[in-house]
C-alpha cells in the first residue's frame, strides 16, 4: 500500500528524479563445487571485487585459482619471541613476537614524497619500532593499545633495533594468516596486495576444500602415496608443518606429471589404432632419390658431399615407418644445419614417386618459400614439382595451387597456415612434414591430417633439441630420431664474450663484413621487468606468456637499438624485425636483409628461425645472459651457413655466477645436444624451463630438475598406463578425472599439452 503524498515528497527529496537504487548483488553460491567455477567478482570472498580487476592479470579468475595459486616460498615465523630476546639475533633474520601497539605516528622519510608508519610496539621484556614505508593504510588497521602478533626482518642501527615492513595480524583468536606461523608468499601483480590475497585464499580454502572432488582413486593414491586433494591445497598454503607441506606439494606435482602422460598416452594409443595406408619405396626410387640428394646437396655448397650416417640412419627409419599400415608419428630433432630438410625431401619424394602427395607445413611465409626453393632444387631431376600456398599470394596463384592439389597433380606442396584452411584438399595426402613442430598446435596438425581422405603419415620437426630427461616426458607419444653428426664443410663460429664498454671492435668487425658483400645480426632481449610488488615477475597470462605490455616494450627496444646503429654504424644500411610487426613486413624486411639490400638486421628473437643467408656472417646479441643456452645456440646457428668464416658475440654485464657460466658454455661448445643437456644443469630451481621454442607445457609445482619429480613422472606414465582403454580413452569409473582435465585445475595443463603439438 502506497501511502498518499509519500511520491510526491520522494520526488522533492531526489529533485522530481526517480530515486536510483543500488542493484542487488547476489549471494554467492552455497554449494562449493559450484562456487568452485564462480567468477572472482561475484564469489563473495574478502576482497573480491579489486581481485576480480587485477588477479586476472595472473591467472586467477575464479575460485578454483585461488586454490591453485601455490606460493612461490615459505617463511617459517612459527618460532614466538621476546623483545629481549630479539638481542641475540642476527641482522637480517625473521622474527616473531606477540606485542603490544605503545605508539603509533606518521611522519616524513628522506625517501621524496613518501611517508613511514611508525609503531611503538612493547612486551613485558622491552620494546622495539617497526616502520612501514609507503603504506598509509598500516595507521587505519593499527591503534594504540593494539594486541598483534608480528612478523618480519630485524634491522639494526648502532643499539637501536627495528623492524622493516614487517607483516602483522591483530591477536584476537583468529586463525593466523599473515605472522606466527609458516607463512605462504605468493607472486603478485601490480595493485594486488599479499595480505589481501592471503585472506582470499583462506576464505576459498574454507568454503571449497574440504569438499573439493577428489579425482584420484584410492588406489593410485596408496600405490604412489599421495594425500587427499582436499588436503593438499589446504596445506600447500596453509601448511602446519614443512613434512605436510612437502606432501601437499608432492601429491600436485603427481597430478601435473599424471594430467601431461595422459595426453602422451592417450595420442599414441589412438594412433596406433588408427589405419593409414603404406608407401612403399622400391629400392630404384630410394636409390634414385639418395642420389638426386647427393647431387642436390653438393651443388648448393659448391663442393661434393655426401649424406652424413645420422641423415642414412634416419631414412633408413622413416622408409620403415612408411611401409607400415599404422600411420607414422615421428619426430626429427637435430642441431642448426644437421641436414633435416634433407630427411624430409627424401620422405615428400617417397610420397610422391609412389602416387600420393607430401606436403610441408612451415610457420612463416618467409620459411616456406626458401622451403620450396630449397626443394626444387632436390627433387628437381626426380621431375617432381613443388607447389607454395601461402597468404600473402595472389588469389589466382593460389586457386591454382588450391585445384592441383584437389586434382592430385602437386605431388608436393609447401605452405604455411594457409595449408590447414577450410578450402584446401587434398587428392590423396600421404606425408605431412611439419617443421617447427613446436609453433603448432596438436589441432592443427590433425586438421591438416584430416584433408587427404586416409590419415597420412606424419613427421615433425625441430631444430631445437630437447635434454634427454625431459624429451622422456616430453615427446613420450613420439618416436625419436637424432641428427647428431653436422654436414661436411659446416663452417665453424668463433664465439667471444664483451661487455657493453667493449664493442668498439665488433663494430668495426661488422663494418668491415659488410665491405666484403657480408651481413650482420643484432639481437636485443625480451624485455622482462619486475613490476616491483612483493618480487613479483612480469605479468604473464596462465600459460607463462607475456602479455601485450612486455611484447610492445620489447619491440620499442628493439627499435631504439636500431636508431642507434643507424647512426653509429652509417652509412650501413640498418633493418628491423620485432614481433609488433605484421608478419608480411617482417618477411618483407627479413627478405631484403637475405637479398643485400640491408647490411645490418636489428631484431627480437623473431629471426630465431628464420631465412637462410649464407652471406650473414656476423651475430651479436646484446643482453646475452637474459637467454637460456637452447636459445642462444640458434641465435648463432643463423650465421656460418656459408664459406666464410663466422662470429658470434655475446655481450653482457652481468655478474651472476649462472648466467656467467651458460655464457661460457655456448662460448666453449658447438654441439645442440651437449648443450641442452648444459643448460638442465645450469638452471637453478623455479626458474621458467627456458625450452620455450619446445611447447613445454607450463607446469605450477612439478619440476623436471628435481628427482623426486623425475621418478613421479615415470609413476605418473604408469598411472596413465593403467588409467586409458586400449583406443587412449579414460575408463570407465574416471568421470571426476575426466572432468578435472577438462575444466579443472589440471585443464591449463592439458591444453598447453594439446597447444604445444608434443
Amino acid at each position: 500500500m502506497i501511502v498518499a503524498g509519500s511520491a510526491g515528497r520522494e520526488s522533492r527529496a531526489t529533485g522530481g528524479r526517480a530515486p536510483t537504487r543500488r542493484p542487488v548483488r547476489a549471494a554467492p553460491p552455497s554449494d562449493p563445487r559450484i562456487l568452485l567455477e564462480t567468477p572472482i567478482g561475484r564469489s563473495g570472498l574478502p576482497g573480491s571485487t579489486s581481485l576480480a580487476r587485477t588477479g586476472r592479470r595472473i591467472g586467477i579468475n575464479v575460485v578454483r585459482d585461488l586454490l591453485f595459486r601455490v606460493p612461490r616460498r615459505y617463511d617459517d615465523l612459527r618460532e614466538m619471541r621476546t623483545i629481549a630476546a630479539f638481542a641475540m639475533i642476527a641482522d637480517g633474520e625473521l622474527v616473531s613476537a606477540r606485542v603490544r601497539v605503545a605508539d603509533l605516528r606518521v611522519e616524513g622519510s628522506f625517501r621524496r614524497r613518501v611517508q613511514r608508519t611508525i609503531a611503538r610496539l612493547e612486551d613485558e621484556t622491552g620494546s622495539l619500532d617497526a616502520t612501514w614505508f609507503g603504506r598509509r593504510y598500516i595507521e587505519r588497521r593499527l591503534k594504540v593499545g593494539d594486541a598483534i602478533v608480528v612478523s618480519g626482518k630485524l634491522r639494526r642501527f648502532g643499539y637501536r633495533m627495528t623492524l622493516d615492513n614487517p607483516e602483522f595480524q591483530i591477536d584476537d583468536g583468529a586463525a593466523l594468516l599473515h605472522a606466527g606461523r609458516i607463512v605462504p608468499i605468493y607472486r603478485l601483480t601490480a595493485g594486488l596486495a599479499t595480505a589481501s590475497l592471503r585472506r582470499a585464499v583462506r576464505a576459498a580454502l574454507d568454503a571449497t576444500a574440504a569438499a573439493y572432488p577428489e579425482y584420484l582413486s584410492a588406489g593410485t593414491r596408496a600405490d604412489v602415496g599421495l594425500v587427499p586433494i582436499g588436503e593438499a591445497v589446504e596445506e600447500a598454503h596453509y601448511p602446519t608443518t614443512f613434512e605436510r607441506r612437502d606432501a601437499a606439494l608432492r601429491r600436485l606435482a603427481f597430478d601435473e606429471l599424471l594430467a601431461l602422460q595422459i595426453g602422451m598416452v592417450s595420442r599414441r594409443r589412438a594412433r596406433v589404432g588408427e589405419h593409414g595406408r603404406p608407401i612403399i619405396v622400391t629400392d630404384a626410387h630410394a636409390e634414385a632419390i639418395r642420389d638426386a640428394l647427393v647431387v642436390g646437396l653438393s651443388t648448393r655448397v659448391g663442393h661434393p658431399v655426401e649424406l652424413t650416417n645420422d641423415q642414412a640412419t634416419a631414412i633408413d627409419m622413416l622408409r620403415a615407418d612408411l611401409a607400415r599400415p599404422a600411420p607414422m608419428l615421428r619426430l626429427l630433432q637435430g642441431d642448426v644445419g644437421s641436414g633435416k630438410t634433407a630427411v624430409a625431401a627424401w620422405g615428400l619424394a617417397a610420397a610422391a614417386l609412389s602416387g600420393r602427395q607430401g606436403a610441408l607445413l612451415a610457420p612463416t611465409d618467409l620459411l616456406a618459400r626458401q622451403h620450396q626453393r630449397t626443394l626444387i632444387e632436390l627433387l628437381g631431376p626426380l621431375g617432381i614439382g613443388v607447389e607454395l600456398l601461402t597468404g600473402s599470394m595472389r588469389a589466382v596463384d593460389a586457386n591454382r595451387t588450391r585445384e592441383l592439389l584437389g586434382s592430385g597433380q602437386a605431388g608436393v606442396v609447401v605452405g604455411t597456415h594457409a595449408l590447414i584452411s577450410d578450402s584446401v584438399r587434398f587428392a590423396d595426402l600421404g606425408l605431412a612434414v611439419i617443421d617447427e613442430q613446436h609453433r603448432f598446435g596438436v589441432e592443427q596438425r590433425a586438421t591438416l591430417e584430416a584433408k587427404g581422405g586416409s590419415i597420412p603419415h606424419v613427421l615433425l620437426m625441430t631444430a631445437t633439441p630437447i635434454p634427454r630427461t625431459l624429451g622422456q616426458v616430453l615427446y613420450a607419444d613420439l618416436d625419436v630420431t637424432d641428427l647428431r653428426t653436422p654436414p661436411v664443410g659446416r663452417v665453424a663460429i668463433r664465439t667471444g664474450i664483451r661487455s657493453f664498454d667493449d664493442l668498439e671492435g665488433t663494430w668495426d668487425r661488422v663494418r668491415a663484413e659488410a665491405a666484403r658483400g657480408r651481413r650482420s645480426f643484432v639481437v636485443v632481449p625480451r624485455i622482462v621487468e619486475a613490476d616491483g610488488v612483493d618480487g613479483a615477475g612480469p605479468d604473464l597470462d596462465l600459460f607463462g606468456l607475456p602479455d601485450e605490455s612486455v611484447i610492445a616494450s620489447t619491440a620499442v627496444a628493439a627499435e631504439a637499438e636500431a636508431e642507434r646503429l643507424r647512426q653509429l654504424l652509417a652509412p650501413l644500411r640498418v633493418g628491423l624485425v620485432h614481433g609488433r610487426l605484421k608478419p608480411a613486413d617482417r618477411d618483407a624486411e627479413m627478405a631484403r636483409f637475405r637479398d643485400g639490400s640491408l647490411d645490418v638486421l636489428v631484431g627480437t628473437t623473431v629471426i630465431e628461425v628464420g631465412v637462410d643467408v649464407p652471406e650473414a656472417t656476423m651475430m651479436i646479441i646484446e643482453s646475452a645472459d637474459r637467454f637460456g643456452l637452447a636459445q642462444l645456440h640458434q641465435l648463432r646457428g643463423r650465421v656460418g651457413r656459408g664459406v666464410d668464416e663466422s662470429f658470434c658475440v655475446l655481450v653482457t654485464d652481468s655478474t651472476d655466477e649462472t648466467a656467467r657460466a651458460r655464457l661460457a658454455a655456448i662460448r666453449d661448445e658447438r654441439d645442440g645436444f651437449a648443450l641442452a643437456e648444459k643448460d638442465w644443469e645450469l638452471r637453478r630451481e623455479g626458474d621458467v624451463l627456458g625450452f620455450e621454442q619446445s611447447g613445454f607445457p607450463a607446469l605450477r609445482v612439478a619440476s623436471l630438475q628435481r628427482e623426486g619429480h623425475r621418478d613421479l613422472a615415470v609413476r605418473a606414465r604408469g598411472a596413465a598406463e593403467e588409467l586409458l582403454d586400449e583406443a587412449g580413452d579414460l575408463r570407465p569409473g574416471n568421470d571426476d578425472l575426466s572432468r578435472e582435465l577438462r575444466v579443472g585445475w589440471l585443464a591449463s595443463v592439458a591444453r598447453a599439452d594439446a597447444e604445444s603439438g608434443a
